[in-house]
């Protein structure tokens, strides 16, 4: 009588719940599978990392952050003009070596400039309209801005931590 129960059970666990339950399984010998362990995933990378290892970068190589968060209204335009010609050259060395930018429309600005065909025109994110902007995607229309796109981004790992833009930096005497 007992494996006839053992049966009617088993049938009615399979057909209402999809499997044996695990007093069941033990009871008639079966063991379980162990789940193999899912592979681990590589983590997504993070924008805020990036955008801080970039401002890292452009503050130890041209101290741009520190530039950017100095009063700069007590000194005359000269004195201004001289500090940003030394970091404009320095930033823009410091980009080069790390991102490789192109323009996403390479024509000549102020000029018309037509986008039938060209992959600009499938993907509304390369470009920004306008104006008196028509319903639907223009045709073309005066560039105002070449835009720019990160074909390449190789950014060194973190020496820091995730925050940190720059260390404190204190002398010992």
């Amino acid at each position: 009588m007992g494996r006839l129960l053992l049966a009617f059970r088993g049938f009615f666990g399979i057909l209402f719940h999809g499997k044996l339950s695990d007093e069941l399984a033990a009871r008639l010998g079966l063991a379980r599978k162990a789940a193999k362990p899912a592979a681990p995933q590589a983590p997504a990378p993070d924008h805020v990392d990036g955008a801080v290892e970039i401002l890292s970068i452009l503050q130890r190589d041209a101290r741009l952050v520190d530039f950017l968060m100095e009063e700069i209204s007590a000194f005359d335009d000269e004195q201004v003009g001289a500090a940003v010609r030394t970091l404009h050259d320095q930033c823009r060395d410091t980009l080069k070596r790390y991102v490789d930018l192109v323009p996403v429309i390479d024509g000549v600005e102020g000029t018309f400039t037509s986008l039938g065909g060209t992959p600009v025109a499938q993907n509304p994110a390369l470009v920004k309209f306008l104006g008196n902007v028509p319903a639907g995607v223009p045709q073309g229309g005066l560039l105002r801005h070449k835009g720019w796109l990160a074909k390449k981004v190789d950014l060194p790992t973190p020496k820091h931590g995730a925050n940190v833009v720059a260390p404190a930096e204190i002398e010992i005497e």
